[in-house]
């Protein structure tokens, strides 16, 4: 980790090369979009996500495939992330007119001077995990000692530098950082003792292997796994991020309830209609199987629903503690993520309540406080 939180503004020259790439929307002088009606009189609007198409996103996959946006008077697309695209980046200089990030590397990049503004708050729980064998006896933080640690790297890892900082551990020296590709073979191989994962994806590719020893698939018992929620360091994850600038506009603003309408739509639909929302994740693209697209789409109905206050609003203490988590803990190199509160118009209920107001008129069901997960049978490499 060779700069503050792994280059939190990082990759000024993918990012230009993806605006030679968006091509729907104009862009004027500030930098900003703007986009037309089309030839059905649709409103274009481009959302940039985090990574590439998968059960992650679903329920924007979802209200793109079964007409919710297109109620809505909104042509989406959605374009695909990867580890050289910041989407928040992208939605600050102008060429997505909204982006789904993870609020502590958007906030990273708005205190580095992204216009940005969280506009509804999807993931109420973090999917972040760190996985050993079970063998390996890591059953807390404090267990990393001299330990080699998997990280992503990227603004992925905030969590797990804040378990080590709340377990007195100094990650500089105390345990041995490896920077980990987005998948399980490190810890497979052995290479890597504590291994980073999130709940619906890299840990289900655990549960997709073979294990040599008894020619079965791994099963959770072969494993340990640390919940930041449990461990207390949680921090929020997808968000919904809004071009701060532009909602100044009151076209834009209307929009954006109407974006946040849809896309919310979109996830009930998913928490409903599981197996709907596999199929549709698969036909968009994803080179990940049915059954692990399957696991995906339930497991991230866990981190949604049941939603109390509403899908997509933002708890102020979730937000206050992951805003402290981050100028609290420290990386290897002593650095946190913030070094100050972020001002107030980082974040806004404003949006999200008007769009639940015209879902609950609707009919729509946006506390799902009858949810409860599906049982999933992976299949081995996620067929």
């Amino acid at each position: 980790m060779t700069t503050r939180w792994k280059r939190l503004g990082m990759a000024a020259a993918s990012v230009a090369l993806i605006a030679t790439t968006l091509t729907a929307c104009s862009t004027t002088e500030s930098g900003s979009t703007t986009s037309s009606a089309s030839a059905d009189g649709l409103t274009p609007v481009k959302l940039q996500l985090q990574w590439f198409k998968q059960g992650q996103f679903a329920g924007y996959l979802a209200a793109v495939d079964q007409g919710f946006y297109r109620d809505q008077g909104l042509d989406v697309q959605i374009v695909d992330g990867g580890t050289d695209i910041v989407p928040q980046t992208v939605l600050a200089q102008g060429q997505a007119d909204y982006a789904i990030a993870w609020v502590p590397k958007a906030l990273a990049s708005r205190e580095a001077g992204a216009g940005i503004t969280d506009v509804a708050q999807v993931f109420q729980k973090s999917g972040s995990r760190q996985v050993s064998f079970k063998n390996a006896n890591i059953n807390s933080p404090a267990d990393f000692r001299g330990k080699t640690v998997g990280n992503w790297g990227y603004g992925n890892e905030f969590e797990l530098f804040a378990g080590m900082t709340k377990a007195g551990l100094n990650p500089a020296s105390d345990v041995t950082l490896v920077q980990q590709q987005f998948d399980m073979n490190g810890l497979l191989s052995g290479d890597i003792a504590a291994a980073q994962a999130t709940s619906y994806n890299e840990y289900a590719q655990l549960l997709e292997t073979t294990n040599p020893a008894t020619g079965q698939l791994y099963t959770p018992d072969d494993f340990t796994t640390i919940d930041w929620n449990s461990d207390g360091v949680s921090m929020l994850q997808d968000a919904i991020w809004a071009n701060t600038e532009k909602l100044n506009d009151q076209a834009y603003k209307d929009q954006t309830v109407k974006f946040i309408a849809a896309s919310l739509k979109g996830w009930a639909f998913c928490r409903d209609n599981v197996e709907k929302c596999r199929d549709i994740t698969v036909a968009a693209g994803s080179t990940l199987g049915a059954s692990h697209q399957l696991w995906q789409v339930n497991e991230v109905n866990k981190l949604i629903w049941p939603s109390p206050e509403g899908i997509g609003m933002i708890d102020e203490s979730k937000w206050n503690q992951t805003v402290e988590i981050a100028k609290s803990a420290r990386n290897a190199e002593g650095s946190t993520v913030l070094t100050q509160d972020p001002d107030a118009e980082a974040y806004t209920n404003e949006y999200v309540t008007q769009a639940l107001d015209m879902l609950k008129t609707d009919g729509v069901d946006v506390t799902g406080e009858s949810y409860t997960p599906q049982e999933v049978t992976l299949e081995e490499g996620g067929k």
